[in-house]
């Protein structure tokens, strides 16, 4: 099965969490107890739930922590 989502770059994200303001369908979390290669918590975006409409890209202030395709591969959940 194809997904058709947006993914969040776990170790280039920074944790400051405007995506979870933008996102209309609720479908991004908090690694729970994890932290990235900078030692900051993170978000991942749960791909069968996204809706793939830009609402976090936009809102992400760090550049690359967030991909308008799905590479799963890349979130640390």
């Amino acid at each position: 099965m194809e997904i058709n989502a947006f993914t969040i770059v776990s170790d280039v994200c920074e944790g400051i969490g405007d995506c979870f303001a933008a996102c209309p369908v609720d479908c991004i979390s908090w690694a729970q107890d994890k932290t990235n290669a900078k030692g900051t918590k993170y978000a991942y975006i749960r791909g069968d739930e996204c809706i793939s409409c830009g609402g976090c890209l936009s809102a992400c202030p760090i550049e690359g922590a967030i991909l308008d395709e799905w590479f799963p591969e890349l979130q640390k959940v």
